[in-house]
């Protein structure tokens, strides 16, 4: 064991020195080790970062969720010119399912729309999300609620003109005041406001509900109508705990296709989007994204292996006559051997090193300048110590061999 600590020494020893004695050219063959460590470290880093916000964005919403409307999530089989045939669901059709199908612990009807403005007095917010919903909206994508109420069943129903507003929308529109009871003007309407929301930050997909307001969807199809070609309709439909999600999706998918009248043999001319398809999908580009940051590191690994190899080989040139003499004082091939190959693992660690401890700034810069938690977790930080130690190991493993099978006597020789 001490034989291991002395050569762990004297190789640090010798890769120090290394780097001291021949600056330029030690750093130029790390750089190799560097970037590649610093790319697959900051693509492994902001991945993980990018399915940890994901995930908790999710956290609160039941991943069983189908979002039943004319579009799909993901990528179909369906030709597109076919899928733009597809009618829009309805609010009969929202209403005959809520009376007909079974396993339902929520549905909510919604609709999607571009941004607009909305006014109180002189001070107006510009570019707000409008999302319009029915009252059990509320219980499937969990709000949480800081000043007032949300609105009820009651005023769902009737389309009564009340909102719920974020809280950047409350800030711009009220600064410090309370905006309850206050009437604010959208769509050329005025609403009283009955509820602020907690702020929420950044969502990953941009839909931070502190930009947002609610209100009735019965409001917007009685000033619009059904027809309107800017709102997109969309059931939302929650399934009790512990159902059957394949079965209940086919019992919902039946149902509406007897209401819209399709026939046996026919595709469905609807999507049933469901939360846990659209994470594994999300997966599945993360996954991707791995791998081209693992391809695209490769490289610079590559690169920085044979710069590694290209010092050792010096060295072992550079110290021919002091392996002779270790050697004429009975070090063995193995004690030799193992000296080169540390002193390679010790170098491409530093290379390494260097490269985490940028990502690790730059994981700083960016978590204070965006509203977004970069995280560089331990186990990527071990991965990509164990990452450089291989590409030591590798790198060394040939001159290491060359060294330990130096003639002693040629050795000494050559260095007179």
């Amino acid at each position: 064991m001490l034989l291991y600590l002395r050569l762990l020494s004297e190789s640090f020893s010798f890769a120090i020195n290394a780097l001291r004695n021949n600056k330029l050219r030690t750093l130029l063959s790390l750089l190799g080790v560097t970037i590649g460590i610093f790319s697959i470290i900051a693509v492994l880093a902001a991945v993980d970062s990018m399915d940890k916000k994901i995930k908790e964005d999710l956290s609160d919403m039941d991943m069983n969720t189908v979002y039943l409307m004319r579009f799909s999530f993901g990528p179909s089989e369906i030709p597109k010119w076919k899928r733009e045939q597809f009618p829009d669901v309805t609010y009969d059709e929202f209403e005959h399912i809520k009376r007909n199908v079974n396993g339902i612990d929520k549905i909510s009807f919604n609709l999607f729309t571009r941004n607009e403005n909305i006014k109180y007095e002189s001070k107006t917010v510009n570019s707000i999300r409008v999302k319009p919903s029915t009252e059990d909206f509320f219980e499937i994508e969990p709000i949480k609620i800081d000043k007032g109420r949300l609105f009820n069943e009651s005023e769902s129903n009737s389309g009564s003109p009340v909102i719920v507003i974020g809280s950047e929308v409350a800030t711009g529109l009220f600064e410090n005041s309370d905006p309850i009871g206050k009437k604010v003007r959208l769509y050329g309407q005025k609403f009283t406001v009955i509820g602020v929301l907690k702020k929420q930050g950044q969502s990953t997909f941009g839909d931070s509900n502190d930009v947002a307001v609610f209100f009735p969807v019965n409001f917007l199809r009685r000033l619009y109508g059904d027809n309107n070609k800017t709102l997109t309709p969309a059931i939302l439909i929650k399934p009790v705990k512990g159902i059957d999600v394949e079965e209940f999706k086919a019992e919902l998918a039946q149902k509406l296709r007897t209401h819209r009248g399709v026939k046996t043999g026919e595709i469905d001319n609807f999507f049933m989007n469901v939360l846990s398809g659209f994470t594994d999908f999300i997966d599945n580009i993360i996954g991707q994204m791995n791998m081209i940051g693992w391809i695209i590191s490769a490289f610079s690994l590559l690169v920085g292996g044979f710069g590694i190899a290209n010092i050792m080989f010096v060295s072992v040139k550079e110290r021919t006559n002091l392996i002779g003499i270790q050697k004429a004082l009975g070090a063995k091939n193995k004690f030799i051997l193992f000296q080169f190959l540390f002193e390679a693992v010790i170098l491409s660690l530093i290379g390494g090193m260097v490269g985490m401890f940028l990502v690790w700034i730059i994981a700083l810069i960016l978590s204070s300048a965006l509203d977004f938690e970069f995280v560089l977790s331990a186990a990527n930080m071990l991965l990509g110590s164990g990452l450089a130690a291989f590409i030591g190991l590798i790198s060394g493993i040939i001159p290491a061999i060359s060294a330990s099978k130096l003639d002693p006597v040629e050795a000494i020789r050559s260095g007179m």
